[in-house]
């Protein structure tokens, strides 16, 4: 296995687990601070994107701009499938398979799932525009589905929804992005506690995907992810 989707999301859900067995509810804080801080550097990267390029920060723009597209394994096992509900005035869609939910539940771990995919999507958005107002009011992990609402999106029908390939990153990069980021924000949090929380999702990693797999991640070490 490479890296893809469901390793990325396992990532998250260890730090969850650290975090709120080291610390409680300033754990559970401490993670879903983390879960914002990288999706708004996810949400920047875009912007930084779009404004070089001359485009406007609207929705129709962040879903062109957006870095990531399904791997090839979840791609082949439709793991990944949604609809849309509405296009205007709001834009509204449905998520009913994803292969993040696939994982956490593989994991046990339903509450850190729902606190991740509440948190994700809509600080994505806010760092890329953070007018843009981005609601998602249930996750697949507690719901049928997961609910995602964009306010006055201002699409059509015949809005230019594809996406620029040329700025899709490699899942190696999202992952290594996700450990970082978190890691940066427990130890900021905790201290020395925190770096040895981030030493044991390190651990994990290595158990469950290799040596190799663990050393890419360490090499990402000195990447700034604020900067396209």
């Amino acid at each position: 296995m490479g890296f893809n989707e469901k390793v990325h999301a396992f990532i998250a859900a260890k730090f969850y687990v650290h975090l709120t067995e080291q610390f409680g509810e300033r754990g559970r804080l401490a993670f879903i601070h983390g879960t914002q801080y990288y999706a708004e550097q996810r949400g920047r990267r875009m912007a930084q994107r779009a404004i070089r390029d001359g485009n406007p920060l609207t929705y129709e723009v962040y879903k062109q701009y957006g870095e990531w597209v399904n791997s090839p394994e979840v791609a082949a096992e439709k793991g990944h499938t949604s609809e849309v509900v509405s296009v205007a005035p709001d834009s509204v869609s449905k998520i009913t398979r994803c292969p993040w939910h696939s994982q956490f539940k593989e994991m046990g771990l339903v509450e850190a799932g729902h606190e991740y995919c509440k948190h994700l999507d809509n600080s994505i958005c806010r760092g890329f525009n953070p007018y843009i107002v981005y609601e998602v009011p249930q996750t697949l992990h507690k719901s049928e589905y997961c609910l995602h609402i964009i306010r006055d999106a201002g699409l059509s029908p015949d809005s230019n929804l594809k996406k620029k390939m040329e700025y899709v990153k490699e899942w190696d990069y999202h992952c290594a992005h996700s450990y970082w980021s978190y890691s940066e924000v427990t130890a900021a949090i905790f201290g020395a506690e925190g770096e040895a929380v981030n030493a044991q999702v390190l651990a994990d990693f290595e158990k469950e995907y290799g040596k190799e797999m663990a050393d890419t991640l360490v090499t990402y070490r000195s990447t700034n992810f604020n900067i396209c």
